[in-house]
C-alpha cells in the first residue's frame, strides 16, 4: 500500500473526527487531519535536523527540525508520535515522547492540520528511513537558528518551532 492510500481521520475545527479518507485525497482536497511533530535531541542537547526526500507528498526536499507525520485513522497522537519517531529515526525502544502542546496549522491555501508537538531524548544510534530522509544531522540549537534564514524549511515545522521557542522563553 502506498502512503497515499493510508486512511486518516478527517477532523473539524475542534479536532473532532468527522470522517475518514485516503491520505492522497485528504491532501488534494485540503481536508483537515491530525499530525504529530517530535523534536528529537541527543545526549549533548543537539537537535535532529533532516532534509526530506524529493518523493514526499508534502513539502518535498525541505528541511525539518521535527520528525513525525500524520496520525492514522483511530490512532492517538501519543501512539503516532512514538511510531513516527521510531520509524523516521530508524530505531526501536525509544522513550515515549513527552507531549508539549497542540495547535492548528493553517496556511490559508488549503493545508490545515491539528499538530501535536512532542519532545524526546534519543541516545540510540539513528538510521533514518531512506524513503523519508535525504540528509540528517544533530546540530546545536545556535546553528539551527542560524540556518533558519539560510535553508528552506517546512512551514508547519517552522510554525511549531516558533511556538515551542516562545513557550520555552516564557518558562
Amino acid at each position: 500500500m502506498s502512503s497515499a492510500d493510508e486512511i486518516l481521520d478527517v477532523v473539524d475545527a475542534n479536532d473532532e473526527v468527522v470522517g475518514q479518507a485516503r491520505r492522497g485525497d485528504v491532501y488534494t482536497q485540503g481536508m483537515r487531519h491530525r499530525c504529530a511533530f517530535i523534536q528529537v535531541r541527543d545526549a549533548q542537547g543537539r537537535l535532529f535536523i533532516h532534509r526530506r526526500t524529493p518523493t514526499k507528498l508534502v513539502f518535498p526536499s525541505l528541511y525539518d527540525m521535527f520528525v513525525g507525520g500524520v496520525v492514522g485513522a483511530g490512532e492517538t497522537y501519543d501512539e503516532a508520535a512514538l511510531r513516527e519517531a521510531e520509524e523516521e529515526l530508524g530505531v526501536s525502544g525509544l522513550p515515549r515522547p513527552t507531549f508539549l502542546f497542540k495547535f492548528l496549522y493553517d496556511d490559508g491555501a488549503g493545508k490545515s492540520w491539528w499538530s501535536a508537538v512532542y519532545e524526546v531524548l534519543c541516545e540510540l544510534p539513528v538510521k533514518p528511513q531512506v524513503e523519508e530522509v535525504a540528509w540528517h544531522g544533530f546540530l546545536p540549537e545556535v546553528e539551527v537558528r542560524r540556518r533558519l534564514t539560510e535553508w528552506e524549511w517546512v512551514p508547519d515545522g517552522l510554525a511549531a518551532y516558533s511556538r515551542l521557542r516562545a513557550l520555552r522563553e516564557r518558562g
